[in-house]
């Protein structure tokens, strides 16, 4: 049987489902785009996890939109992924966020998923920190999300889908971590107590939690602290933003209908 190209790398990359699945079962889902139509917000998408987690939904036929810090980022990111809509929100605003979901509104009426994503990384010994950077940290990586689920709760669809964007850090106790791997523990346990809250409306919460992703906050650093990151790492490298897209991508989808509450830690092994 001939198969075009883009359908034998789908092949490829689910060659396990021939032995689960029927193949005309399986041919229908790799020609359907597993987000056909579907409706997606993805916070902080101009760079890393978020870049790529854009275009592999554009990929699988979402509507995407993005939201980023700067003019320049946004501008960036559209010139990569073509046909996406751009918001121009800071995650660590509560006001913003008001901003950012009355847009969504006008622009799709409803949000079949939502990919909270966006945060900062700061990591200090505990005796450098102060009450601004803490601050910055909760209100960039916890605050904000929290107000813009809040703030997008009228819009959203019934099925939807919220994955949130976690971390390995509050599993290993890693030092200088502590405010980072606090602000993620909470968004975290939110997958947990949101998915009881909202299940009875249709609206699914999951986090996808990664080990150290070759994103541009580990490719600026040095070749001697990237291989002391990768010490750490039992499968003997970074991941790939990719890999963490396609975990988002299945969370996304109908295929997850029946995951709800869960964490997928994405960490070579990091938190064994």
């Amino acid at each position: 049987m001939f198969l075009p190209h883009a359908l034998q790398n789908r092949l490829a990359r689910n060659r396990f489902q021939l032995k689960q699945r029927p193949i005309d079962s399986l041919l229908q889902s790799l020609v359907m785009p597993r987000l056909q139509g579907k409706r997606a917000l993805i916070t902080g998408g101009t760079s890393g996890i978020g870049l790529e987690t854009a275009r592999r939904f554009l990929e699988e036929g979402a509507r995407v939109a993005i939201t980023g810090l700067s003019k320049a980022g946004l501008d960036a990111a559209l010139k990569e992924l073509g046909d996406v809509i751009l918001i121009e929100a800071d995650a660590g605003s509560a006001a913003d966020q008001g901003k950012v979901a009355e847009e969504i509104r006008k622009l799709f009426g409803q949000l079949d998923v939502l990919f909270i994503n966006a945060g900062i990384a700061e990591l200090k010994p505990i005796g450098q920190w102060d009450a601004v950077a803490f601050d910055r940290s909760f209100n960039t990586n916890v605050k904000g999300p929290y107000f813009l689920l809040q703030e997008l709760l009228p819009v959203f669809a019934n099925p939807a889908s919220i994955v949130i964007n976690g971390s390995v850090n509050p599993h290993i106790g890693m030092p200088t971590s502590s405010v980072y791997a606090a602000t993620k523990a909470a968004m975290i346990s939110l997958a947990k107590t949101l998915s009881g809250e909202l299940i009875s409306r249709g609206i699914r919460v999951n986090a996808v939690s990664a080990g150290p992703i070759m994103t541009p906050l580990h490719a600026g650093r040095s070749e001697e602290e990237r291989a002391a990151f990768v010490k750490q790492i039992p499968a003997g490298r970074f991941g790939q933003p990719s890999e963490i897209a396609n975990a988002v991508v299945f969370l996304a989808s109908d295929e997850a209908a029946f995951t709800v509450g869960a964490e997928v830690l994405i960490d070579g092994g990091m938190s064994l």
